[in-house]
């Protein structure tokens, strides 16, 4: 039997998602507690994106398979009564035998939070929304944000990986003011590689300031490098907020078509 649970955590605390021996990580404290809830020694999850220390979601989401029937409505709330507050079980669902996480995924969006003005700290959230000491110019960010959207290769927003490709679909890249004054960027991509969503926001906030006109972002795209311009920035700001898939019966070929190389 697969299930689909669909998490939120505040990633304060934790080493990033991935599990590692003698640290706190997401991925940890959850196959612990559903080993916990469901009794079992040799639970597996995957999930849809492999978020960093630091780095929060509202909607990550999740695949496990348990080999007996579990009463899943009870589910959220059992797991719930064993984790710890900063991560939650929003939901769990039984899922088709062709849905993965990872692979069936169309697009993962993130949100980076900036607090631009001093009138707009809220200390209540600084473990969120990064304080950026002087004023950002958003229409300047969006200027350079349109020659960022599209297929290209990301080498000079990503951290390379032997063997893997930096070349991503990024479907939506923009910046507005929230109801609280931040700038918030919406990221949306049909996957990223490491680092990439905190080296564009680092990059773009080198245009917001003023410091670089909008056509650089192209150039350090078109330059396929890393720019030691850029600066990645920190991880708190950011938020994995939703994850989209197909259709039931398209999952099996998104999947299929995720695990090809892109080229």
């Amino acid at each position: 039997m697969r299930l689909r649970l669909d998490l939120a955590y505040d990633g304060t605390a934790f080493h990033g998602w991935a599990a590692q021996p003698g640290l706190r990580t997401v991925q940890g404290e959850l196959t612990a507690a559903l080993a916990t809830v469901l009794r079992r020694d040799d639970v597996e999850v995957v999930c849809a994106g492999r978020t960093d220390a630091g780095v929060h979601a509202r909607g990550q989401v999740v695949h496990l398979d348990v080999p007996d029937p579990v009463e899943v409505d009870r589910l959220p709330r059992r797991l719930n009564g064993v984790l710890d507050p900063d991560v939650r079980v929003r939901r769990v669902a039984p899922a088709p035998a062709s849905f993965d996480a990872r692979f069936g995924a169309l697009w993962r969006r993130y949100a980076y939070r900036v607090a631009d003005d001093p009138a707009t700290l809220d200390p209540l959230v600084r473990s969120h929304v990064l304080a950026w000491p002087r004023p950002l110019d958003l229409a300047a960010m969006n200027e350079a944000s349109a020659l960022l959207v599209g297929r290209h290769d990301f080498a000079a927003f990503c951290k390379r990986r032997e063997g893997a490709t930096t070349i991503r679909t990024l479907l939506e890249l923009a910046w507005a003011r929230d109801t609280a004054g931040h700038a918030v960027a919406t990221v949306r991509a049909d996957a990223f590689c490491h680092s990439m969503v905190r080296s564009l926001v680092g990059c773009l906030l080198a245009v917001g300031e003023g410091r670089r006109p909008p056509a650089w972002a192209g150039e350090v795209l078109a330059a396929q490098v890393r720019d030691a311009a850029v600066a990645v920035v920190h991880a708190h700001g950011l938020t994995l907020e939703a994850v989209a898939y197909p259709p039931d019966a398209e999952l099996a070929a998104r999947a299929e078509q995720t695990r090809a190389r892109r080229e």
